[in-house]
């Protein structure tokens, strides 16, 4: 996620930092499934120690829960749809074997600058393909617009997500920050981001999901 839109949630995430950093590397991994999660600051853990972010805490949980995986961090903060769909083939690369699946988190910063939603669900369209002809299993995390961005935009924006999930045949998470926004004390001080509860909740909720989406 991003700069501090119209409605007030934040200031422009711009650094260009990987949280997992580790994707530089090409490990091998055994006794599980590998999961990717290509984002933005809600995936790179922005604001939190390492075993407070995002994957960190998914990893856990899914290991609570009887899965071994290890989930490797693709998050960038301040990222576009476009700038994800840029370091895509880069990241998958990295890896060093093809993940047994990958979570897409994006467009929220898309969607915090005005851009148009035909541009990011082109840009999603891009992402979900060359997932799709790889063989990769994917889950689709979703965001939603704010009312004051306008029932048009609004409608478009929150739409792509299903539509992009049913046509590229990938497991839908309909909002990444589903019992957390609009919670303050679930957010960090810039309005915007999970603390580790929120993302402990977060995790929670997209946990069965996830095992779903590797079973698929």
């Amino acid at each position: 996620m991003a700069r501090r839109s119209r409605y007030g949630v934040g200031r422009l995430l711009v650094h260009a930092v990987f949280a997992g950093a580790a994707l530089i590397s090409a490990p091998a991994y055994a006794g599980g499934p590998l999961i990717w999660a290509l984002g933005d600051s809600l995936t790179a853990g922005y604001g939190l120690l390492p075993k407070d972010g995002f994957t960190n805490q998914l990893e856990a949980g899914l290991r609570r829960a009887g899965v071994p995986a290890t989930v490797k961090n693709g998050g960038v903060s301040g990222d576009t749809s476009a700038q994800g769909r840029a370091r895509l083939l880069w990241g998958l690369r990295g890896l060093g074997v093809k993940p047994d699946l990958v979570i897409v988190e994006l467009g929220a910063n898309d969607m915090l600058r005005g851009l148009p939603t035909a541009q990011a669900s082109a840009n999603l369209a891009a992402i979900l393909a060359e997932l799709q002809r790889r063989g990769i299993r994917t889950l689709v995390a979703g965001m939603k617009a704010p009312p004051n961005l306008g029932p048009n935009y609004r409608r478009a924006f929150d739409g792509m997500y299903p539509a992009l999930a049913a046509k590229y045949r990938a497991r839908l998470y309909p909002f990444f920050l589903d019992g957390v926004a609009g919670n303050r004390t679930l957010i960090q001080a810039d309005g915007l981001h999970p603390n580790p509860k929120g993302v402990q909740i977060i995790v929670g909720r997209m946990v069965p999901a996830v095992k779903a989406a590797l079973k698929d």
